[in-house]
């Protein structure tokens, strides 16, 4: 079914037609006509989806024209994502007078103040720093008629529920709700009870399956050898980008020092890095600038990075769901990537957890011509059938299903 056929209105359809889309996505299929007629909506799709434009097109199709006053309030919860939704809410409103305000903390208050004051349709916004604005009564919510919590699981991990259900308390009761999580924890349901009136729940694909565009492998190690092995595989790679995920921003840090000193073009992106740099980060990055990033999960959800050709776990995520967002970074929109995590002694109950919860057994690796310290998770007893095999990096894969030669990153074939 085309978009013309979902209800859209016509302003707001032509913003659809601008961008090149005719069909829409699963997600956004169902989605739409429940939110068009006014039903609260739980939905759960993965990364590069559609999600945004499932939940933003009915909305701004509701409002219709500028009011002067917030109608649309949309939390997400990092500033990364609060500015990717606002960019996709200007492209769909291009021909519209809807105006749309972007709150996020890390940056000065004045233009955010300024915005607010003179009315704006749309507000998307952190939890943290929208309150602040509340608080000063330069935010008022007393006009709210459409709610959507963006990633509710992973504001429930930073902290931000407390904030988010005091701003709801702010927003009218008779109002419309759409929540989208990836999963669904007991506080997440207590939030739904809470927050949302009777809501249709859509599910699109498995919740836990990372997508089949993307190869696996563990690479297990000794704790003191990690570093050389992150340096082996980076050299033995073909790759256009390269995104490396630590479980600590000092980690972050430590690892883009080291892979400056050998010359890498590096990236870092974290919590403690300023908004300036952080997109600085993301714009070097996606430009070609820089062939790597390092990062913690601040970057394993909803940042619009493509072309992707591999996600390297430097750190064994701790939470199954992390797994599963941060590997999502590569192999999207049908291309084909690789997702290598290195694995110590201590990981070996997380790594387990993470099979059970994606269905599946990963390969593992040992890189060829790597000169191993013993450590006992290379016995392949420890692995459940799954064995242990050298892997020379000349075979690996990357996007779009292609084998190129061995020459890391000054040789070789590269992808475009």
């Amino acid at each position: 079914m085309p978009f013309s056929k979902l209800g859209l209105a016509k302003p707001i359809l032509e913003g659809v037609r601008a961008m090149g889309w005719t069909d829409p996505t699963p997600i956004q299929l169902r989605a739409i006509p429940l939110l068009l007629e006014g039903r609260d909506v739980i939905g759960s799709a993965q990364t590069g989806t559609g999600k945004t434009g499932a939940f933003s097109l009915p909305f701004l199709s509701k409002i219709g024209k500028a009011h002067g006053k917030t109608r649309v309030l949309i939390l997400e919860p990092t500033r990364e994502l609060a500015s990717q939704v606002e960019t996709a809410i200007r492209d769909y409103a291009r021909f519209t007078d809807l105006t749309v305000a972007v709150i996020y903390g890390g940056v000065g208050y004045g233009k955010q103040v300024d915005a607010l004051k003179n009315g704006v349709d749309v507000i998307v916004a952190t939890p943290g720093r929208l309150l602040d604005h509340m608080r000063q009564r330069v935010a008022k919510m007393d006009s709210i008629d459409f709610v959507v919590l963006d990633e509710a699981d992973r504001m429930l991990d930073m902290g931000f529920l407390p904030d988010v259900k005091q701003i709801l308390q702010k927003c009218p009761k008779e109002r419309q709700t759409a929540l989208f999580s990836a999963t669904i924890p007991p506080e997440i349901e207590t939030l739904i009870t809470w927050a949302m009136n009777d809501p249709e729940t859509i599910e699109i694909g498995m919740r836990r399956s990372p997508k089949d565009t993307i190869n696996h492998v563990i690479y297990p190690v000794a704790e003191k050898q990690k570093l050389d092995l992150l340096f082996g595989i980076l050299e033995g790679l073909n790759y256009d980008s390269v995104i490396i995920f630590t479980r600590t921003k000092v980690g972050a840090d430590r690892i883009s020092g080291q892979l400056k000193r050998k010359n890498h073009a590096v990236a870092t992106l974290h919590s403690d890095r300023t908004q300036r740099d952080r997109e600085k980060a993301l714009k070097g990055f996606r430009d070609g600038k820089y062939e790597v990033m390092v990062a913690t999960d601040i970057a394993s959800r909803g940042l619009d990075i493509t072309n992707v050709s591999h996600v390297i776990n430097y750190d064994v995520p701790q939470h199954p769901e992390d797994y599963v967002h941060r590997i999502g970074r590569t192999g999207r929109h049908e291309a084909t990537g690789d997702a290598f995590t290195l694995m110590v002694a201590e990981d070996v109950q997380h790594v387990d957890a993470i099979e059970r919860f994606i269905g599946r057994n990963i390969e593992r690796a040992k890189l060829d011509d790597f000169k191993y310290t013993y450590t006992t998770i290379l016995d392949e007893k420890r692995f459940k059938g799954v064995s242990v095999r050298d892997r020379k990096m000349k075979t690996a894969r990357v996007g779009k299903g292609q084998h190129f030669g061995f020459g890391g990153r000054r040789g070789g074939r590269r992808r475009r």
